[in-house]
C-alpha cells in the first residue's frame, strides 16, 4: 500500500480495479457438511467467476486461530439445537461437520488463488461465529480478553494470519483486512461509557487495533466496518484507517415490521395475537416455548440476534411477511430511495476526506427470514441495480449486489441480475 503526492491511499496494482464482492461472512466454514453449499469451494468459487464476481469476504476467524490457544485441528460445527434458527438467513446450518479451521482457511485462500478471486478477511467474533461449535470454549475464549483490548489483539490476530497466508504464498489474495465486522453493534461495544455514538467512543480502540495490524503490514489496506452508515458519528472514525467499509441497509419498511412486532425487543414486548393472526403459521408456538435446547443456552449468548426476531423468522409464512411489506412499500419507497443515495454520497465525501478506498461490504434492505423474497422480488431487485449505479456513480472500490447474493441464500439463483449488476460495477 502506498499513498500518491497527495496522500490518497493507492490501491495496490496487484488488485482489482473493482471489487465485486459475494458475502460468504461465516457460512464458508460452518456450512460445509454433505449437501451444504460451500462443501465443494471449487465448485463455489466457479460459480462466483461465472456470475461475474472477483472478490469474497469472509469471516476469517483469526482470534481462534491465531490468538484463542484452542487446538482448532478438529474444529467441531453444528446447527444452534432443536430446529432453533432453522429458518433464519445465516444460521440455517443443517449438517454438522468437523473442520481443520487453519487448513480450511489455507483451502479458501488456495481456491480463491486458482479462480482469480480477491479475499477480504474480516471477522464475526464477537457476533455469530462461535455459536456454531459444539462447545463454548471459543466464545469464552473471546469474551475473557478486556473489552479495551479486544480490537488490538484483533489488529494482532489479522497480523497473524497475514503472516500465516504470506508464508504459502497467498498474501497476493488478500484484497484488505477488517478487524470485524459491524464494530459498533456487538459485544466490541461493551465497557464503553454509553455517553455518545458507540461510533466515537469505539474510536481510540479501532485506532489502536489498526495501529497494532499497521505496524506489521503496513502494506495490507486495513478497514474499519460499520453496520449502516454512522452519519452523525463520522467524526468517530479511526484516522488511521485506509480504506473504509460501511453497511447501508435502508430498512425502511422493514423498520416498520420490526418495531410494530418488536422483534429487537424483549419477549415481554412481543403481541403475540397480532403475530399469529399477520405474520405466522399455522400451529407456530408461543415465542416463550420457542427456546433452543437446554446445556446451549450459551450459544444465544455467543449470538447478537434477539429472541423476537429469531422466534418469528422462524415461524413466520413468508407470503404473509412479504405481503406485509409490499402492502406498506409504497409509504417508504421515496425515503428508502434518498436514504440509499445519502448514505452513499456521506460514505464517499468522509472515504475522499480521509482519501482512502470505499467499500459497501453488505446492504440494501435489511435482514429478512432465510424464504422471504421480499429482496429477491421486484423491489429488491430494483433497489439492488439502483445501489450499483450509486456505488459506481461515487466512485466506489467495491460493492455488491446484496448481501442475499451468495450460495447460502436464494438470491445466488438469479444469474440475469448478478451478472447484469457485476458488469456495470466493473466496468465503472
Amino acid at each position: 500500500m502506498t499513498a500518491d503526492q497527495q496522500g490518497a491511499t493507492v490501491i495496490p496494482d496487484h488488485l482489482p480495479e473493482r471489487l465485486a464482492i459475494s458475502l460468504w461472512d461465516f457460512s464458508w466454514y460452518v456450512r460445509t457438511g454433505p449437501g451444504e453449499p460451500f462443501a465443494d469451494l471449487d465448485a463455489a468459487l466457479a460459480r462466483a467467476v461465472d456470475l461475474g464476481y472477483n472478490a469474497v469476504r469472509i469471516c476469517a476467524m483469526p482470534f481462534l486461530l491465531f490468538k484463542s490457544g484452542l487446538d482448532t485441528t478438529a474444529l467441531r460445527l453444528e446447527p444452534l439445537g432443536g430446529g432453533y434458527g432453522s429458518r433464519v438467513r445465516w444460521y440455517d446450518v443443517e449438517q454438522p461437520t468437523v473442520i481443520d479451521a487453519k487448513a480450511r482457511l489455507l483451502d479458501l485462500f488456495r481456491a480463491a488463488d486458482r479462480h482469480g478471486i480477491s479475499v477480504i478477511a474480516s471477522s464475526w467474533e464477537y457476533q455469530q461465529s462461535p455459536a456454531f461449535a459444539d462447545d463454548p470454549a471459543w466464545y469464552r475464549a473471546l469474551h475473557a480478553v478486556d473489552p479495551d483490548a479486544r480490537l488490538t489483539v484483533l489488529g494482532e490476530a489479522m497480523a497473524d494470519l497475514v503472516d500465516f497466508v504470506a508464508e504459502h504464498g497467498l498474501a497476493h489474495v488478500i484484497a484488505y483486512t477488517e478487524l470485524h465486522n459491524e464494530v459498533q453493534i456487538g459485544h466490541l461495544t461493551e465497557g464503553l461509557r454509553g455517553a455518545e455514538d458507540a461510533v466515537v467512543e469505539l474510536q481510540g480502540r479501532l485506532e489502536n487495533g489498526i495501529a497494532a495490524f499497521q505496524a506489521r503490514h503496513p502494506e495490507v489496506l486495513c478497514a474499519p466496518n460499520y453496520g449502516g452508515v454512522p452519519v452523525g458519528a463520522m467524526r468517530g472514525l479511526p484516522r488511521n484507517a485506509t480504506a473504509l467499509a460501511v453497511h447501508p441497509y435502508v430498512y425502511g419498511v422493514l423498520n416498520d415490521l420490526v418495531e410494530e412486532f418488536g422483534l429487537r425487543r424483549p419477549i415481554a414486548d412481543f403481541p403475540q395475537e397480532r403475530a399469529d393472526a399477520e405474520l405466522l403459521r399455522p400451529g407456530a408456538p408461543r415465542i416463550a416455548d420457542w427456546v433452543l435446547p437446554a446445556g446451549n443456552e450459551w450459544k444465544l449468548r455467543a449470538s447478537i440476534m434477539q429472541p423476537a426476531e429469531i422466534y418469528v423468522h422462524d415461524w413466520c409464512d413468508p407470503a404473509k411477511f412479504d405481503r406485509w411489506l409490499y402492502d406498506r412499500y409504497g409509504a417508504h419507497r421515496l425515503a428508502m430511495a434518498v436514504q440509499l443515495r445519502d448514505w452513499i454520497d456521506v460514505a464517499a465525501d468522509y472515504a475522499a476526506r480521509l482519501g482512502i478506498p470505499l467499500v459497501f461490504g453488505e446492504g440494501w434492505v435489511g435482514y429478512t427470514p432465510r424464504d422471504a423474497r421480499f429482496e429477491e422480488g421486484p423491489v429488491g431487485t430494483q433497489i439492488c441495480r439502483d445501489a450499483i449505479a450509486h456505488s459506481v456513480r461515487v466512485g466506489a472500490w467495491g460493492s455488491l449486489v446484496c448481501s442475499n447474493a451468495a450460495p447460502q441464500h436464494a438470491m445466488w439463483a438469479d444469474e440475469a441480475l448478478q451478472r447484469e449488476c457485476n458488469a456495470l460495477l466493473r466496468k465503472g
